[in-house]
């Protein structure tokens, strides 16, 4: 079946276009765009792909291609193809659930606050669109409260001076619109001031309130100047407990993503320098790469929000990053400018965008699950056929005279597990040779599984050697004299002793700084296995030392660690003055330590 869709894909043009990928039953399962069709298509059917990937050509029985006069009419197609066929392998964002907005028609005498879906253009005024819909009544209740606006079922001017007022207005929080001294353009008054509001302008509104605050009392109308004092101070806190009703129609978005053990999509808003609001959308890992990902999300996202913004920062460069802006532009019917930012404040938004989408994926997510997803990417990263559960790694430790010793620690589905470590002591090695140290010692522990010690049982997944391609080639040198085949990889440091690659025996590097989860990982094992090894080596060291600072009398085991603690060596002790002894421990045993060393020197 590979073969017929790779000769029928060989034939296409070099053109822009669609591809619509069908499974047995004829259904449409995954739509992308191409710059050149033939290049794209054949690629799917030729060569190893992701699992993702690889489970949907699976399933694929034929295709249809549709081409386009440029990549903007491509793009279009897609888009509007992906909306009508919803398939299966495309990134399908919930376009159910709507961002709902509030609407005010102004040409009513008593205009009200409603929540609606849609905006047409019907000659009323829309606020929006916001996250959702209990956050919106929320926005609405708020600002009523501010302004002392009703939110019962009497209808007016119909029911003024019916019945008394209700209890919100005993309680302070309506002004009694149903008395009969109440007009109506007091009431068109708060409601303007309540479109201000949800405008972003409520400094504007302030500033106003106050003028005619002070007005009001410099004619010594203390009533109404107190009213209004009350009022501002209402919309002052509004202001500051919800930023997000500076809505909508946002000069900025600030896109993010990552992939995770879940893939989230992260869209902020920003109004006059303030975050107005978050929109998440959690979803499985998407076919395509990250670029390609978030312009695919980007264009569904905005057909659901029903509006753009000014400016959109996305966190990377898309192929198609000019098609997506005119699209855009087209789409709201206004200019739209979308840009990757490399610094300053509007870098800082991207960055806050991703750190959301980081913490999104970490809160929805158990450590398990992110464990797991980290190790499949090191499989597909490092092509190992079997999936990488337990993981051992090497390295070797040369101080001073006192030999030469290894660690090898071990990591099971991503975590340490201590109780299978295990340290060796370099034999027949006069002076450091990392090489035939590694292959000592990577040979010296499968030697024991071959002989059936079950402490060194199982074998691993994946051998990591702290190094570059001529230790990793040693350990599988080491482990084919047994007959045996360990996957196995270097751990190669950067200019500051940090891990930067893993590379293969045959010198393939393996880049995994731009997996933060992999190049963490990695990086973790590295430092773990290092620490291992000069412990065991300072161990060694301190045995070593012992023995000879226990002869002295008054030096306990304390006292010895503290001072190999301080001169790292008995040379150094034996050449240190009273004066340096004493700084570290007390007199009488500094005096024993000086005598005792000057006492062997004068033997000698």
């Amino acid at each position: 079946m590979l073969d017929t869709l790779l000769e029928k894909a060989n034939n296409l043009p070099l053109l822009p276009g669609v591809y619509i990928m069908l499974d047995e039953k004829g259904e449409v399962i995954y739509v992308g765009k191409a710059k050149k069709l033939k290049n794209r298509v054949t690629s799917y059917f030729r060569g190893e792909h992701l699992p993702k990937v690889a489970a949907m050509v699976e399933k694929v029985r034929d295709f249809n291609v549709i081409v386009a006069g440029s990549e903007f009419e491509a793009l279009v197609l897609e888009n509007s193809l992906i909306k009508r066929h919803k398939p299966h392998y495309n990134i399908l964002l919930k376009d159910d659930k709507g961002y709902p907005f509030i609407r005010i028609d102004r040409k009513s005498a008593y205009p009200v606050m409603t929540v609606t879906r849609t905006a047409p253009k019907d000659g009323a005024s829309y606020y929006g669109p916001f996250g959702g819909r209990y956050q919106t009544r929320e926005i609405i209740d708020v600002i009523r409260n501010a302004l002392l606006l009703p939110d019962c079922t009497r209808k007016f001017p119909r029911d003024i001076g019916k019945e008394r007022p209700c209890l919100k207005y005993q309680m302070g929080s309506c002004a009694g619109w149903c008395l009969p001294d109440m007009t109506e353009g007091d009431y068109r008054t708060r409601m303007d001031q309540a479109a201000l509001i949800l405008e972003g302008k409520s400094d504007e509104l302030i500033a106003s309130l106050k003028e005619k605050m002070e007005a009001a009392a410099e004619e010594l109308r203390f009533e109404q100047a107190a009213a209004l004092r009350d009022r501002i101070r209402a919309i002052e806190g509004l202001t500051r407990r919800q930023r997000v009703i500076s809505t909508a129609f946002s000069d900025t978005d600030a896109i993010g993503f990552c992939r995770g053990a879940k893939s989230c999509f992260v869209v902020l808003h920003f109004r006059g320098g303030d975050m107005s609001g978050k929109d998440t959308e959690m979803i499985d890992e998407p076919l395509e790469d990250d670029a390609e990902a978030i312009s695919n999300l980007v264009r569904q996202y905005y057909a659901v929000r029903g509006t753009v913004p000014k400016s959109i920062l996305l966190p990377m460069e898309c192929d198609d990053m000019q098609e997506l802006e005119t699209f855009l532009s087209e789409s709201s019917g206004r200019r739209t400018i979308i840009e990757v930012p490399k610094r300053g404040e509007r870098m800082r938004l991207i960055e806050s965008a991703a750190l959301n989408a980081r913490e999104e994926i970490l809160r929805r997510t158990t450590q398990a699950q992110r464990r797991s997803k980290t190790l499949e990417w090191l499989q597909k990263a490092l092509g190992l056929e079997h999936f990488p559960s337990r993981i051992e790694a090497f390295d070797i430790s040369n101080l001073g005279s006192t030999g030469i010793v290894a660690a090898m620690t071990v990591h099971v589905d991503g975590k340490p597990l201590k109780r299978d470590y295990r340290k060796f002591r370099i034999r027949g090695l006069d002076a450091p040779d990392d090489y035939a140290s590694m292959y000592q010692v990577v040979y010296r522990r499968l030697k024991h599984y071959v002989d059936g010690d079950e402490k060194f049982a199982p074998l691993p997944d994946l051998f990591l050697i702290d190094g570059g391609d001529k230790h990793a080639a040693t350990a599988v040198r080491a482990a084919a004299d047994l007959g045996l085949t360990i996957p196995t990889f270097g751990m190669v440091k950067d200019d500051r002793h940090r891990t930067r690659a893993l590379i293969s025996p045959e010198g393939n590097e393996i880049g995994i700084v731009g997996n933060q989860a992999v190049f963490s990982l990695v990086g973790n094992i590295q430092e773990e296995t290092h620490r291992s090894a000069i412990e065991y080596q300072r161990s060694l060291r301190s045995e070593a030392y012992g023995s000879t600072l226990e002869k002295i009398p008054g030096v306990g085991k304390k006292r010895r660690e503290e001072l190999i603690g301080r001169f790292k060596s008995i040379k150094a002790i034996r050449e240190a003055s009273l004066e340096e002894l004493c700084a570290v421990v007390p007199k009488n045993t500094a005096a024993a330590v000086w005598n005792y060393f000057r006492g062997k020197e004068e033997k000698e």
